[in-house]
């Protein structure tokens, strides 16, 4: 037996409430294909340093770029994912897209880094913003074809939760592997963060090692993915059937929640994780390899949470799990910036490491269990939807949970940008080791990069509590996918 037989074998027939279980090879091929997402987001935040700090962009300009690209971007979302839900082909619905976005990606993730030198500041605006949409663009025709494929490898609401953690187990690994790469090799040479010599070799570096994971995992579930069943819909130009598909997918309500908080929390996530280097370096003054310490705390934090959602998924709702996240991350976004505002407490360089480290841990593991709850959600109101409206729109919904997460981070970092020049953030600062910066500035910085972002943390929290999708809900909706599935499948042998 191969991967092709992807359940594993079992005895009796698998009821909604004890579904069959997938062999652990095909997951961990699988998970592989996360190396693409989780390289691109673990360097993401180097950008916006690297292109104000490092290059002297004004934060207004660099800002923009990436909310262009990053909206632009996620209005192609829909697009792609109801391009993945429609084709047809011998491997399948997903894995054709997945081998056109992998290598795209990967060029535009080296060329992101590696601008050519001395353009003027407008050129070199309209590079990051060219080559963000790109990369993203590309990640996205990678991306949400194998997020769709995720989704429809478990049918139990334990199992597909199961999967969701070995793909972000993965992407935690590979965070710990470039947070290495990045503070211990390149960015421990002359210069550090603010070296503009360090950030090519970086690119391409990263931009090999998103390659070679989405090429791994192609190979490993080639089979698998040509075995699922291709669309049942006639064929239609995907322009033309885009619109009506998107407005059916906003008629389920479970949608909608999820969406809409979504879209609130990664306004919030973008502003926070946009500000990381600049409150590391300039408000705690530390140096690489300690910010290597404290990334390393944060993907520990998440390799604790991880695990224990599915764990805590027995016991708990989904819903339930994601506001126990969401109450983690949002106490660390309050707590240590707010007492670093008011000059309570106000360590720098390896004394401030044991704070931001435990910080930063907590909020670790509370993104664990939003990692693995969230997008366990939305694929269960997936489920949903093809239960009220006889439609698979994996792909479409998980391009919604992408189009919000990437227009409202976007917001954040256009926020970020514009904030740091309405704060008169000094360019030079950037480009000088060790500058100090006025107790004013780090005052107002330290609110932008915590509590604010807090605020919307708990905005969003509210807005999910509508969400009623609950296990037993879902086992009645698993029955009803099976008695549909057969009457599908027996159509088509008639006909």
């Amino acid at each position: 037996m191969d991967l092709a037989d992807e359940r594993a074998v079992g005895s009796p027939a698998a009821t909604p409430s004890d579904p069959p279980r997938l062999k652990i090879g095909l997951k961990f091929f699988y998970a592989f294909g996360q190396t693409v997402e989780s390289g691109y987001l673990t360097v993401a935040p180097f950008i916006f340093f690297y292109y104000t700090a490092v290059l002297g962009l004004s934060g207004s300009m660099v800002g923009l770029a990436l909310a262009i690209s990053t909206v632009i971007d996620a209005i192609l979302d829909p697009l792609i994912g109801s391009w993945s839900d429609n084709i047809r082909s011998r491997f399948g619905r997903r894995l054709p897209m997945m081998l056109m976005g992998a290598p795209l990606m990967a060029l535009t993730l080296g060329l992101l880094f590696a601008p050519p030198l001395a353009l003027a500041p407008f050129v070199l605006f309209l590079w990051l913003t060219v080559m963000k949409m790109a990369l993203r663009g590309f990640a996205s025709v990678f991306n949400l074809p194998y997020f769709a494929l995720g989704a429809e490898m478990a049918d139990g609401y334990v199992e597909r939760s199961s999967v969701v953690a070995w793909r972000t187990v993965a992407g935690i690994l590979v965070g710990v592997l470039i947070t290495i790469l990045a503070y211990s090799i390149f960015f421990s040479r002359a210069g550090g963060l603010q070296g503009q010599a360090n950030y090519p070799p970086f690119g391409w570096t990263m931009a090999a090692m998103c390659l070679v994971g989405g090429a791994i995992c192609c190979l490993g579930i080639w089979r698998f993915a040509a075995s699922l069943p291709q669309p049942m819909t006639a064929r239609q130009s995907v322009l033309r059937s885009l619109g009506p598909e998107l407005l059916e997918i906003f008629r389920n309500t479970s949608f909608r929640t999820l969406f809409f908080s979504a879209l609130v929390i990664y306004v919030g996530v973008g502003m926070n994780a946009t500000l990381n280097s600049h409150a590391y370096v300039f408000a705690w003054r530390i140096q690489p390899a300690t910010i290597q310490t404290i990334t390393f705390a944060y993907l520990f934090g998440l390799l604790i949470g991880v695990p224990i959602t599915p764990l805590l998924l027995r016991r708990l709702e989904k819903r339930s799990a994601v506001l126990l996240g969401l109450a983690m991350v949002i106490a660390t976004w309050i707590a240590l910036p707010s007492l670093r505002a008011a000059g309570v407490l106000t360590p720098t360089g390896t004394d401030a490491l044991p704070w931001l480290a435990g910080n930063i841990f907590i909020a670790g593991v509370g993104t664990g269990f939003l990692a693995i709850a969230y997008p366990s959600m939305m694929a269960d109101a997936a489920d949903e939807h093809e239960v009220k409206f006889g439609a698979r729109r994996e792909g479409l919904y998980f391009a919604g949970l992408g189009f919000a997460a990437k227009s409202a981070a976007g917001i954040g970092q256009l926020l970020a940008g514009v904030a740091l020049d309405v704060l008169r953030f000094p360019k030079e600062a950037g480009r000088q080791v060790g500058a100090v910066l006025p107790e004013d500035l780090i005052r107002h910085l330290m609110i932008l990069w915590g509590p604010l972002p807090a605020i919307l943390a708990i905005v969003s929290a509210v807005m999910l509590l509508p969400y009623v999708i609950t296990r037993t809900r879902h086992e009645d909706i698993a029955a009803a996918l099976k008695i549909k599935r057969a009457e599908d499948v027996s159509a088509g042998r008639s006909s």
